[in-house]
């Protein structure tokens, strides 16, 4: 394995502001009796529980459910402390990227962990988009390439909308930052590989 960036999330302490990456996935902030929570629905136990993992780390309690249709379902209790977070990611009720956003080592890992994605025997890896929230898709491709990773915007008719992102050095790019992958992560193919 190669050596880490000393910008990787690793090596970055934890910060509400890291679970801006399940945002830029299909995350949502949703108001609870004036507090905030951020809830993600994800693909596999591997996610759900790394999700968790990320949340505890930021020091909030993460709650593992499942939706009606037999997903797993991760969500934050319900803070003040994300309030400034998720005004920041909503205009007038709907999901907006804020202006000038990169993502950070720890918000692309949290990110990669929600809705990444291997293709073509991992020499291609995708992130996943909110296809529920259109416009934040060019928007999260301009913070993608301001965090050094420059992505192919995919999906966007019909399929299901992600970033791809291809060639060694933009995967090893993104591998520096987000660190090691989470138990089980490979061999679901949901991290990115050098190949």
């Amino acid at each position: 394995m190669s050596q880490l960036s000393f910008f990787s999330a690793e090596s970055t302490p934890p910060d509400a502001a890291d679970l801006a990456g399940l945002l830029a996935a299909q995350g949502q902030p949703v108001i609870v009796s004036g507090r905030t929570r951020i809830s993600v629905v994800v693909d596999a136990t591997w996610r759900a529980h790394a999700v968790a993992d990320l949340i505890e780390s930021c020091g909030f309690d993460a709650e593992i459910t499942t939706t009606d249709e037999g997903r797993p379902l991760v969500r934050t209790e319900p803070v003040p402390e994300l309030a400034s977070l998720a005004a920041e990611w909503v205009r007038e009720a709907v999901k907006a990227v804020p202006g000038g956003w990169v993502p950070g080592p720890r918000a692309l890992r949290a990110w990669v962990v929600a809705a990444g994605r291997q293709e073509a025997g991992g020499a291609r890896f995708v992130l996943g988009l909110d296809p529920h929230a259109p416009d934040t898709h060019p928007v999260l491709a301009q913070s993608l390439m301001r965090a050094g990773v420059a992505p192919t915007l995919v999906g966007t008719h019909g399929g299901t909308p992600a970033l791809r992102i291809t060639g060694r050095r933009r995967v090893t790019r993104l591998i520096e930052n987000i660190g090691e992958p989470p138990p089980g992560a490979l061999a679901a193919g949901g991290w990115p590989v050098l190949v």
